[in-house]
């Protein structure tokens, strides 16, 4: 099968196993280079504007690491970097990654029979041109009651910990408690697909 964009290279600009998983079935080829960035330090009122904030500062650090070694500039091909971030909205406070098992676990137990808003970005950057589009993205997750054992099961695991609001919906643990999602999966996973097809159109 011939990868979608054998005109142009992509870079994944994150680490989630989720993000790589969606753009491979969305058929693309791509390279990943991670953005060392003080996520903490970046604050917003409102989730979409986090979002956007923390995948731009996630996208100008890693400008930054390839110019040091610059990778980009003899290349005739067009480079897109694509940067994300996701935060969940639970009863109106943003939660990103949890900072311990107790949180984790809290977390988890809130959202017990409960719901939650999922709000992620997508930031795509035309590393030739400089062109940058970028739009956030959001969607419901209703949830039927969790047992305490799954609770502590999946806190076990420490994959949470590395989740928004420690929120894995494509967990095995976490799927048969799911209800309903408003909107789409791959946005709660934290690259929506339609979204980033249209806006690596755009920055080409």
């Amino acid at each position: 099968m011939v990868a979608k964009n054998s005109s142009f290279k992509i870079i994944l600009g994150s680490s989630s196993m989720a993000r790589r998983q969606i753009l491979a079935e969305m058929g693309y080829k791509f390279e990943i280079l991670t953005a060392d960035i003080d996520e903490k330090s970046i604050r917003r009122e409102k989730p979409e504007e986090l979002v956007m904030a923390l995948a731009e500062a996630k996208a100008d650090a890693i400008i930054s690491k390839l110019k040091i070694t610059s990778h980009v500039e003899d290349d005739a091909y067009s480079t897109l970097l694509i940067t994300a971030d996701t935060v969940v909205v639970y009863e109106g406070v943003i939660r990103e990654k949890p900072s311990s098992k107790e949180e984790a676990r809290q977390f988890i137990k809130d959202y017990s029979g409960g719901h939650v808003t999922v709000v992620g970005s997508v930031l795509v950057t035309n590393l030739v041109t400089g062109t940058r589009k970028g739009e956030w993205d959001r969607a419901e997750v209703y949830f039927h009651d969790i047992p305490n054992e799954v609770i502590d099961n999946l806190v076990e695991e420490e994959v949470m910990l590395n989740v928004a609001g420690g929120l894995m919906l494509e967990h095995p643990l976490t799927l048969p408690f799911v209800d309903t999602v408003v909107g789409t999966v791959d946005c709660v996973m934290g690259l929506p697909k339609t979204l980033t097809e249209k806006l690596i159109q755009e920055a080409l």
